[in-house]
């Protein structure tokens, strides 16, 4: 889909859309959990539509409410899925579309029901990859093709050794697991844990579903191959979910690409974010206002989902310096070269380094070509900074959909001109 936005000074009040990764960790522990329960403020995005399609291959019947955008679970047989039978008669195949997050915290999920199963994604998906199980589940073999994985083996309770530098939702989808299984486990984390906000999130959600982790901060500690322990879970096996009702908070991550006008001269209030929430992501604010000043060095690494919200911003005001920018590269696409490529066309000049990007101050122009979406919503969301300056054209607008399919709904609420080819 191509669009037009039209230049646009903003105005007005918006709800702003649920935490995805909230949404996500709710869904598991809901589906995990042997009673009915609820959970409200649920968006449809294409990953959480992934999380729900997996979850409903995996046996847990449910029905959505799209008026009142409540998912209903039908646990009615009072079983917790630890009492569900192990062998089966075919090979199930969980579908998670586009998107990490389901795919790395639901295949460990899946690992305590079945032996044999099937991921399914798209080609970009799978590329992506999952090479952290395949480096510390010793009895899974992960047969790998252009757009699945066939999944072969078994989740034990153990002592699972992980960098902390890897994306947050290895560890998380280990946490969601192994309670599950019949012993105890501990996993360590083997160097400066990176992103631990989102482990926060899952911590938060184990704890509203009545599920014991211990954490440690073991530094004086080593693993039995002389590694150093930063960080350290402890983990009980037998343990039972049983969450409540439950509603899904706003979602700072895409707030900021809404409360970024605010700092270019719009007027939006933005409701429906909790102000103690545990994202990480809504330290945005506070990297917004140190933007505002020149020669800025902003250490990226615990907020890497910010990354290009805050290259856009930092070409519209002073430029600045980003470190901790290495998993950029691991996204829905390279987002350190995507932005490169669009800011280019506005006369940004941005240098990447292994672990760093700089975003030089330079003199702005109106695009020379169309924006491209490069398939990521998070550089499309982000390029549309600039209608505050220019008339832009979108190329793969579409790509929205994955996280905040009403962004540009919500921005012609707020006065936007878009035009929809």
């Amino acid at each position: 889909m191509k669009i037009q936005l039209k230049k646009s000074k903003l105005k007005g009040e918006i709800n702003i859309v649920p935490s995805k990764s909230y949404a996500h960790r709710l869904i598991f522990a809901s589906a995990l959990t042997g009673k009915h329960c609820e959970i409200s403020n649920v968006d449809l995005s294409e990953d959480i539509k992934a999380t729900l399609s997996c979850i409903k291959n995996f046996g847990i019947d449910y029905i959505y409410d799209d008026i009142n955008r409540i998912v209903k679970f039908n646990n009615n047989d009072k079983k917790s899925i630890t009492d569900i039978n192990k062998y089966q008669t075919e090979v199930p195949i969980f579908d998670c579309n586009e998107s990490g997050s389901t795919l790395r915290m639901f295949l460990p999920i899946a690992l305590t029901k079945y032996k044999h199963f099937i991921i399914k994604g798209k080609e970009k998906l799978i590329e992506r990859g999952i090479s952290v199980y395949e480096d510390i589940l010793n009895d899974v073999k992960f047969i790998k093709n252009k757009n699945e994985i066939e999944v072969i083996g078994e989740l034990k309770p153990g002592i699972y050794n992980l960098p902390g530098n890897i994306s947050s939702q290895y560890i998380s989808g280990l946490l969601f697991a192994l309670p599950l299984l019949d012993g105890d486990s501990v996993v360590n984390i083997t160097t400066e844990l990176e992103s631990k906000n989102y482990i926060d999130i899952t911590i938060d959600v184990l704890k509203k579903s009545n599920i014991d982790i211990v954490e440690n901060d073991a530094d004086l500690k080593q693993t039995e191959n002389g590694e150093k322990i930063y960080h350290s879970y402890t983990i009980s096996g037998n343990q039972k979910y049983n969450i409540d009702n439950s509603i899904v908070e706003g979602d700072y991550s895409n707030a900021a690409f809404i409360d970024a006008f605010n700092y270019l001269g719009s007027d939006i209030k933005i409701n429906g974010l909790n102000i103690n929430s545990k994202q990480g992501d809504k330290i945005y604010k506070n990297i917004f206002e140190i933007l505002n000043n020149e020669n800025a060095t902003i250490d990226i690494s615990n907020c890497i989902d910010l990354g290009p919200v805050l290259f856009a911003f930092s070409s519209l005001k002073h430029g600045a310096k980003f470190v901790g920018t290495k998993r950029l590269k691991i996204k829905e696409s390279d987002r350190g070269v995507a932005m490169r490529e669009e800011l280019s066309k506005f006369g940004v000049e941005m240098v990447i380094d292994d672990d760093s990007i700089v975003v030089n101050k330079s003199e702005l122009h109106p695009p020379v070509t169309t924006i491209s979406s490069h398939n990521d919503h998070r550089i499309i969301m982000s390029m549309s900074l600039f209608m505050g300056r220019f008339d832009i054209t979108i190329d793969g607008a579409e790509a929205v959909n994955k996280s905040y399919p009403n962004f540009y709904r919500d921005l012609e609420s707020l006065g936007a001109n878009i035009i929809y080819e």
